[in-house]
């Protein structure tokens, strides 16, 4: 302090000309007027200064105290993060130590699993192959004793031919010492004999398993059929179609007829048949060979009386319109009837074909309903023998189909169908039922036969088909004229309506072997010489009759 005092009086000192407390000439340099002042403000500069570096360094050292704060927490934090670091690390390694571990033992299990599971499978065709060696063995010791039975039977049966020989020779010659007879004459009689016996052996064993056989299969065949019957329940109804039509009056025959005939030919005309118009009160009859044209026909002629306007652009105009409702009619009543069998996928052409169907008939019998129910029947018939019943259905759907175009084609309908069916990309079982349902072909696939057996339950079911009169009467005694064509037979009679045929032979001309030669030989005449819907069931009868009067 005292320092700074004499510095500043000798300041002073240093300029005398210019007193304390004034300013130079430029004002610019102020010179302290009194030194204690000067002092104060001295003393208060040094405190002011002291304070400052005091204020300083208690900065810094504050600073300095936190710094080392700072870093003593960042390490602290940092010794955390690596403790807690080095604890994941391990925490991590002793996971994946134990997932490692564990993907191991279920390895290990597996393995082990797998060497278990070959070590039975080892086991078991340890045994099989035991049990194979034991069988080979059983099998060779059976043979062996097979063989040495046959050496045995071989041996007796050559030592009883040896004796069968010697008998045989001393008979011939007892035979012709005692007969007298030449050789040839003894050989031929001893051949009758033989001849004799042999037919009737052969008779009895064809009588055994002929018995045999009709009894399995009648059994079965008969528990199949009545229970696709009874499946399937069916409206028993023969249709018929008619061409006739009501009139008001009789005028309208005139009106039909028209001015010089003209109405009339060009109906004719326009719809293929003939209009017969006779002296029947009310009635128009239309004829044509087409069921279909016969049809639209009718229809367009109702609905020309209808109408009124008779007139050959009418008639054309209608019969047009008529013949466009049909086609969609038979297209429908195609679609119906696959669907109603729940066959799918079949082409448009030969739904056509088959609505076509509804107007023709058989024996007076609606072929479309009979294709029906023949798809009905072979498909459960079908199922019930372990075949596919779609397949089967489809079969008796399109069975007939070449019924609709058989006026129009040459060939029978079995093969028109067949065709048709194979043009439009049917399956080789479906061409094949509709070829060989009458059993014209050899039959290759099995639903034929179904489809044939079928058709025979439709057709011949009680009032599915009309015969006339005369066809009847000739039928029936073909039947009896074949029958009785047969030597032995006394009686032959038709009876159910030619399904079965009952023959009387002559007890005394036949033995029971010769009755069922003859039962056959007339199924097989049958067959060979008529054509018939079905089945003939022949049924042969041997009696004798013995009677005495008591008196």
């Amino acid at each position: 302090m005292a320092e700074a005092q004499w510095y500043l009086t000798e300041l002073c000192q240093s300029v005398p000309d210019r007193p304390c407390g004034t300013h130079d000439s430029k004002g610019t340099f102020p010179v302290p007027f009194d030194a204690n002042t000067l002092l104060i403000v001295i003393f208060t500069a040094a405190i002011a200064a002291g304070a400052a570096v005091f204020f300083v360094r208690s900065i810094d050292r504050r600073k300095k105290r936190d710094a080392e704060s700072q870093a003593k927490a960042i390490l602290e934090q940092a010794q955390r993060d690596a403790a807690t670091r080095i604890r994941e690390a391990d925490l991590e390694i002793k996971e994946r130590t134990i997932r490692e571990r564990a993907e191991a033992e279920r390895e290990i299990s597996r393995i082990r699993d797998e060497l278990r599971d070959r070590e039975r499978a080892l086991e078991k065709r340890q045994e099989f192959l035991e049990q194979q060696g034991e069988d080979v063995r059983k099998q060779e010791r059976i043979v062996e004793s097979t063989q040495r039975r046959l050496s045995e039977r071989i041996e007796d049966a050559n030592r009883r031919n040896d004796e069968l020989t010697k008998l045989l020779d001393l008979q011939r010659q007892t035979l012709h010492e005692l007969s007298g007879l030449p050789r040839d004459e003894a050989v031929k009689r001893l051949l009758d004999e033989l001849q004799e016996e042999l037919s009737q052996e052969c008779g009895t064993m064809i009588m055994r398993h002929e018995r045999r056989l009709q009894e399995v299969c009648e059994q079965k065949s008969r528990d199949i059929l009545l229970t696709s019957l009874q499946r399937y329940a069916a409206v028993h109804t023969a249709e018929t179609t008619t061409s006739t039509v009501d009139i008001p009056n009789d005028e309208m025959k005139g009106r039909i007829i028209g001015r010089e005939g003209r109405n009339i030919r060009a109906f004719e005309k326009a719809t293929g048949v003939d209009v017969i118009i006779d002296d029947t009160p009310g009635v128009v009859i239309v004829s044509g060979f087409d069921p279909v044209r016969r049809e639209i026909a009718r229809q367009s002629l109702n609905k020309l009386i209808a109408d009124g306007r008779i007139h050959p652009s009418r008639i054309e105009e209608l019969v047009e319109e008529t013949s466009k409702e049909m086609e969609a009619f038979i297209q429908r009543k195609g679609e119906e009837a696959a669907q109603e069998v729940n066959v799918q996928g079949i082409h448009r052409r030969v739904l056509n074909m088959l609505g076509r169907l509804h107007f023709r008939t058989s024996y007076s019998q609606n072929v479309l309903r009979h294709s029906v129910e023949v798809a009905f029947l072979s498909g459960m018939l079908a199922e019930m023998v372990g075949l596919n019943g779609e397949v089967g259905r489809r079969c008796g759907l399109l069975h007939d189909i070449g019924k609709a175009a058989d006026h129009e084609l040459e060939g029978g309908h079995p093969k028109i169908g067949a065709d048709l069916l194979k043009r439009h990309g049917e399956i080789a079982e479906v061409v094949h039922a509709a070829l060989g349902h009458h059993d014209e072909i050899v039959t290759e696939y099995p639903y034929t036969m179904l489809v044939a057996t079928a058709d025979a339950c439709s057709a011949s079911r009680p009032g599915a088909r009309r015969e006339s009169l005369e066809r009847y009467i000739k039928r029936m005694e073909e039947l009896e004229s074949i029958a009785g064509s047969f030597p032995g037979v006394e009686q032959a009679y038709a009876i159910q309506a030619g399904r079965e045929l009952r023959v009387m032979v002559n007890a005394k001309e036949a033995d029971d072997c010769r009755a069922a030669r003859i039962c056959r030989d007339i199924a097989k005449a049958f067959q060979e010489q008529l054509t018939y819907p079905g089945e003939i069931k022949v049924t042969v009868v041997r009696e004798s009759r013995f009677s005495e009067t008591a008196r």
